[in-house]
């Protein structure tokens, strides 16, 4: 009868662990925007892209990590893809953005982390990208990496990234489901007064539009009043920038990686980083004066890759009309709002630094927002 009573116990904890994990929106029956998603509804549902972590959580100071986006499973300096970025707002370090605006081509993993481990990151990148086969004779590498200001929670003034955390984290990079929430460069972030994280999200165009996918993760570490699906929850649960709780925290940043599978170029890639903002600003970010809000879109697609050498003086590719991007600009703001919420629906109450805490948004009572404005 013991033994019985014990294992009835442990089902019953069991369940109520997992009936206590926190879920992606659409789990809760919350369908953000009309197109469907991807398969696994994330950044690597555009062929070729992959994603990896490196979580960092140690004492009671350290909060933090890496997050590397890789555009596709080969040499990347060699075989360079297609790029824009777009600033939002500039208070930021973003390494590398100039070349990839003059060139519009990126070389490298993108790599988010913290605002002060950006030069190991890049040394990092440097490094991965000269050890590969085929990059024996390379002497110039424009390493991309974004950061936001995980400070609040995390000692970031100690530096802890190293070296073999960003070596780790495009190493362990992987393609399918995408760990989002206090993960990886999304450790230790707060986005509107709540725990912030990593989240990602994908659409789908249907066939007669192209069939074309577009994915997007972030790193969510902003403010604003948040919006839910159009529902003004940072207003109803009293926590939203100028109310008493948040009157001065608004500072922060986002980065966006966005990725797809369209043949676009990088003039139209910068139109489609352009729409990611408007996705953030469906959720009630403000882009504040101390935020640094960039946007790094790519195409995967290999009919556009570009040779690092060549015997050609030319190139021929085939691209999308500009009277065909409308799609893809949806599906970019769907998809960064979505991946914006994910984040802080799988983000956890954290302590950190100084014994701070920074809760989780909580999801009941969002929910019962939510339904409420449906009803009404």
């Amino acid at each position: 009868m013991r033994v019985t009573f014990i294992i009835v116990f442990l089902i019953f904890l069991t369940t109520q662990a997992m009936s206590q994990e926190r879920q992606r929106v659409r789990a809760y029956g919350i369908r953000i925007g009309v197109l469907p998603t991807g398969k696994n509804n994330a950044i690597t549902d555009v062929k070729g892209v992959k994603v990896g972590h490196t979580t960092l959580i140690e004492g009671e100071n350290i909060r933090t990590g890496v997050t590397a986006i890789l555009p596709h499973e080969g040499n990347i300096f060699q075989q360079k893809v297609p790029a824009a970025i777009y600033v939002g707002n500039g208070f930021g370090k973003l390494a590398g953005i100039t070349q990839v605006q003059e060139l519009g081509t990126l070389e490298s993993p993108v790599v988010l982390t913290n605002t002060l481990s950006v030069g190991t990151a890049m040394n990092a990148v440097i490094g991965y990208t000269l050890q590969q086969p085929g990059n024996e004779g390379v002497q110039s590498i424009n390493a991309v990496v974004g950061e936001t200001n995980d400070g609040y929670l995390n000692d970031i003034r100690g530096r802890h990234v190293r070296e073999e955390h960003v070596f780790n984290a495009i190493q362990q990079a992987k393609d399918g489901a995408v760990e989002e929430g206090n993960v990886g460069a999304g450790t230790g972030t707060v986005c509107f007064g709540f725990k912030g994280g990593i989240g990602t999200s994908s659409r789908q165009l249907p066939d007669d539009l192209g069939g074309y996918t577009v994915g997007v993760l972030v790193q969510t570490n902003f403010g604003g009043v948040l919006q839910v699906d159009g529902a003004a929850v940072g207003e109803e649960l009293g926590q939203f920038y100028l109310s008493k709780q948040l009157k001065d925290k608004a500072d922060g940043s986002c980065m966006i990686v966005v990725a797809t599978d369209a043949p676009v170029d990088a003039l139209n890639l910068e139109r489609m980083a352009k729409r990611a903002m408007l996705g953030l600003a469906k959720t009630g970010g403000i882009a504040s004066n101390g935020s640094g809000d960039y946007v790094i879109a790519f195409s995967s697609n290999p009919d556009l890759r570009v040779p690092y050498t060549s015997s050609e003086r030319t190139e021929t590719v085939t691209l999308l009309r500009n009277d065909e991007m409308s799609p893809l600009f949806m599906a970019v703001i769907e998809a960064t709002e979505e991946a914006i919420i994910n984040s802080l629906f799988k983000a956890e109450t954290m302590e950190g630094k100084e014994q701070r805490v920074v809760e989780a948004l909580p999801i009941d009572k969002t929910l019962k927002l939510l339904k409420f404005r449906r009803k009404n």
